[in-house]
């Protein structure tokens, strides 16, 4: 029997490794940009084509190569960061295992310029798939400069995996944020597609975290400091009034490394407890400076995942900053951003002694598995409260009612106004489930939340939130596969300033708001004027629906694989929606009852809840042991 086991070429053992390490556009722009800042550069710009498909380019102002070390970047396991074992528990830069560009060229079309300091040529290097096509010296600038083009030429299976390009975008923005937040000191640009995203100067945290995210940030943070022995933490954390049903904008850094863990997000949102809803996740950027010697960062091909020597200790020390920080909340100033933020007067309760932490009285779970009861909103202050009158939901009513409570959350004053031709929308016959008894007080709300009604063969409960839900939704997905949408005009246009990755989000939308009845207009760099929106929604702020809606929209991005329509009728109809706590009155309730069973799914709202129940007279005198 001959040997059948045979050491593979170079070129298809590349390719294997590029699996784990580019996995699409985004993993090959980390990889040049945490090259880059190894490199020392003080200004990176990266440029991008067809969401990184057509080409990821990265020009940096470091310290260059020799033409012998531009050829050897590109060799696996060949490295400048480390020369023996003992270099990995003691590692302070992004790459050291020597992979990324070696992936990289494995896959693509990859054009490297490199010119050292000082020299007076650089060095050109043109590779495709692994396989050297030019090399020569060149003219060019100090620093270096590469371009990834046709991502995945050679692996057309690869590339038929890869996502939309709003999609791609999306995670190159997210990988640039994790770069440009880590190095606030460093200059940064942006472009796509020849439109500049982000023009990013060096600065301080708190400037970085609005230049990335927008001027709404600029009083929504608070100073966050701890210092111990063996860990220092650092940064800001979000009020707890600003949070978000969207997660994506929570950031751990060690040793200004990115990375992912489940188990210190534990540790915040326990510092958050009693301070904001359950579902709502609070901004956080949060920086952690700890000997190298007591992590391992070698655990993960995209090195987002490490191990430390003392977990328990770290998730006491992040938990107690945090909370220290949100404890001072009520006491700290709006941030100035055009100073120095003094950390150190502003975390503290008592400014002439410092706090200390105590691990035995600190909660640190074992494992987060464990602790599946824990609850992070039991504030009372959040709970719903009744409300007495409630606008009229008919175009021919007779009038608006005022509230006689202020309703908590900006949510329950969005609400849809229905037609006053409400039977236009029973356009399919009603379910059979027995006539609705039109006398007077047969329909009638329980709790706020559920519409009891009177069949002749029982009774009807409804849930009015998820009724309305399913509702609108149906409603909007005609809207927007007809493209039928009426708007209303706003009598003082809101402008809403986003962060770029927002606008960019939005103007991929933008047909299919339209569609909806939105009419927005761009208003300067990441600006819009919100002109009109849906006609057929009453609300009292046109900025917060828009929004929220946004929020909605990419929760449901991040949450679920559904196309832009599907994503957009879910969204305004989960905004838009009469929310639980709302009084009805009789005519309200039974045009819900009616336009609920003309919809082509009646029994479900879109959290997959029934929307109703039936019950029958027999239940009913069974009870009694009738």
């Amino acid at each position: 029997m001959s040997d059948i086991i045979q050491l593979l070429p170079d070129a298809i053992a590349n390719q294997i490794a590029a699996g784990e390490v580019v996995q699409r556009p985004a993993s090959a722009l980390k990889e040049l940009m945490e090259n880059a800042i190894d490199a020392g550069a003080s200004q990176v710009q990266v440029l991008v084509k067809e969401a990184g498909k057509m080409l990821i380019q990265v020009i940096d102002n470091g310290k260059g190569m020799t033409m012998t070390d531009a050829r050897m970047s590109f060799e696996r396991h060949a490295t400048s960061k480390i020369r023996s074992s003992a270099d990995l528990f003691a590692i302070r830069t992004f790459g050291f295992r020597g992979e990324a560009l070696a992936s990289i060229a494995a896959v693509a079309q990859v054009e490297m310029k490199t010119r050292e300091k000082g020299a007076e040529l650089g060095t050109l290097i043109q590779i495709e798939g692994s396989e050297i096509k030019k090399q020569e010296l060149v003219s060019c600038q100090e620093g270096t400069s590469i371009s990834v083009k046709n991502l995945f030429f050679n692996v057309p299976a690869r590339r038929n995996f890869l996502k939309s390009n709003p999609v791609e975008m999306k995670h190159l923005v997210d990988e640039f944020q994790r770069v440009a937040l880590a190095y606030p000191e460093i200059g940064f640009n942006f472009i796509q597609n020849d439109m500049e995203l982000y023009n990013l100067q060096p600065g301080k945290l708190s400037q970085r975290i609005v230049g990335l995210f927008g001027k709404n940030y600029q009083g929504q943070l608070v100073a966050c400091k701890e210092e111990t022995p063996h860990l220092n933490v650092r940064g800001y954390v979000g009020k707890p009034e600003n949070s978000k049903k969207t997660r994506g904008e929570q950031f751990f850094f060690v040793n200004n490394r990115f990375i992912k863990s489940n188990y210190l997000h534990h540790a915040v949102a326990n510092a958050y407890e009693g301070l904001m809803p359950s579902d709502m996740h609070p901004f956080y950027v949060l920086f952690l400076e700890i000997d190298p010697s007591h992590i391992d960062i070698n655990v993960h091909p995209t090195k987002t995942e490490i191990k430390f020597d003392d977990e328990r200790t770290v998730y006491a020390v992040i938990r107690s900053a945090v909370k220290q920080a949100l404890g001072a909340h009520n006491v700290v100033p709006t941030l100035d951003f055009s100073l120095d933020v003094n950390f150190t007067e502003n975390w503290k309760y008592d400014s002439g002694k410092r706090q200390e932490i105590n691990l035995e009285n600190t909660l640190v779970p074992d494992d987060l598995a464990k602790e599946k009861s824990y609850k992070s909103f039991q504030n009372p202050s959040f709970k719903k409260q009744s409300v007495s009158g409630w606008e009229k939901l008919f175009e021919g009513g007779t009038g608006l009612s005022e509230y006689s409570q202020k309703i908590t959350r900006e949510d329950e004053k969005d609400f849809l106004t229905f037609p006053s031709k409400a039977n236009e929308e029973l356009s399919r016959p009603s379910l059979d489930f027995g006539k609705l008894e039109e006398s007077t007080g047969t329909t009638f709300q329980v709790e706020l939340n559920y519409i009891i009604g009177q069949m002749s063969t029982g009774l009807l409960i409804i849930d009015q939130q998820a009724a309305h839900e399913r509702i609108l939704y149906e409603r909007y997905s005609r809207q927007l596969s007809q493209a039928s949408g009426a708007s209303q005009q706003c009598l003082f246009p809101p402008h809403v300033q986003l962060a770029p990755g927002d606008f960019a989000l939005v103007m991929d939308i933008k047909d299919e708001l339209h569609s909806l009845g939105f009419v927005l207009v761009e208003f300067g760099k990441d600006t819009l004027l919100i002109q009109g929106v849906p006609a057929d929604v009453q609300v009292t702020n046109e900025k917060a629906l828009f929004e929220g809606l946004l929020e909605q929209y990419k929760h449901f991005k991040s949450e679920l694989s559904l196309d832009k329509r599907e994503n957009l009728a879910r969204s305004l109809a989960k905004k838009s929606s009469i929310k639980r706590g709302i009084k009805l009155n009789t005519q309200e309730m039974e045009t819900i009852v009616a336009q609920l069973f003309s919809c082509q799914n009646p029994n479900y709202g879109l959290s997959g809840n029934k929307t109703f129940v039936k019950l029958d007279i027999q239940k009913i005198q069974a009870f009694f042991n009738r």
